[in-house]
């Protein structure tokens, strides 16, 4: 897939009180010991977390930690992103992810100057030409929203051309999914890295909800396993790390180009998976 340097990131939220930012800095601070190229923060449905997001992304940046601001579409317009853009750059950050982003309820869906991804990407080397290193997202298992697969693919091909330097995916728990949709890309002449997304297990009911939303299939034989072990936490915890170490093991061993990290602000979870794999510290 890739004979680049492979390339390990982790995702935050921006926190919505200052104990959840206290947990937060400790969280980072744990993760940070095993240097991954980059952090992520990300942005709310329709910009609803703008100010945490970019808050957040300049505490870490100034306490020198790499960090990626994600810019949604939904919710922006070309003076709010131009601003966004503007503070980023004064301050040395160099990498972003660029989304549509979700529709809170009662927002119309033509209410933002974005309408895809796409848009986005060219109106921020329009700005900043090739300041930022920006990633995009990539749906292996195809966007919930996406009429067809093929429809799907497109939008992927059309914001790797828009200028994005390399993709995201969702996550998944189907093996296959991946280096299928790798190679559909490829044949579409996408050439750029695309990071395979990890989600660890550690709550159920919090992983259908979220995974029923944004089209991440959980295999019936995971949800099975999953429900039989009801509220015992620690044998979830225990099946998610086995799940997930072998998952990425497979990814890392077909080639692919690193592991993006969805934390949900814990930094135990992941950790626990990256041990299990065996990876160095810079």
């Amino acid at each position: 897939m890739s004979s680049e340097p492979r390339t390990f990131s982790f995702e935050f939220f921006p926190p919505k009180s200052d104990e959840a930012a206290q947990k937060l800095r400790a969280t980072r601070a744990r993760l940070a010991v095993v240097a991954p190229d980059f952090f992520s923060v990300t942005y709310g449905a329709g910009g609803s977390t703008r100010e945490g997001t970019v808050n957040t992304v300049l505490e870490m940046h100034r306490a020198g930690l790499p960090v990626a601001p994600h810019l949604s579409c939904i919710g922006s317009n070309q003076t709010s992103i131009r601003q966004l853009l503007q503070t980023y750059q004064e301050v040395g950050i160099r990498r972003l992810v660029a989304l549509r982003g979700d529709l809170p309820s009662g927002m119309a869906a033509g209410s933002s100057q974005f309408r895809y991804a796409s848009d986005l990407v060219e109106f921020v080397r329009a700005q900043t030409d090739r300041w930022f290193h920006i990633e995009v997202a990539a749906y292996p298992e195809v966007h919930p929203q996406a009429r067809t697969a093929a429809e799907d693919l497109g939008n992927f091909v059309r914001k790797m051309r828009a200028g994005a330097d390399s993709a995201i995916t969702q996550y998944f728990f189907n093996p296959d999914a991946y280096p299928r949709f790798v190679e559909q890309a490829q044949r579409a002449g996408v050439q750029a890295p695309i990071v395979p997304g990890v989600m660890p297990i550690t709550n159920y009911s919090q992983l259908a909800r979220f995974s029923d939303a944004c089209g991440a299939e959980i295999p019936r034989w995971m949800r099975r396993r999953l429900e039989g072990y009801g509220d015992d936490r620690d044998s979830i915890r225990a099946f998610g790390l086995e799940v997930m170490a072998s998952l990425c093991e497979r990814l890392l061993a077909q080639g692919a180009p690193g592991l993006h990290f969805y934390t949900m602000n814990l930094a135990e979870p992941t950790l626990a998976i990256w041990s299990r794999l065996g990876l160095s510290q810079a």
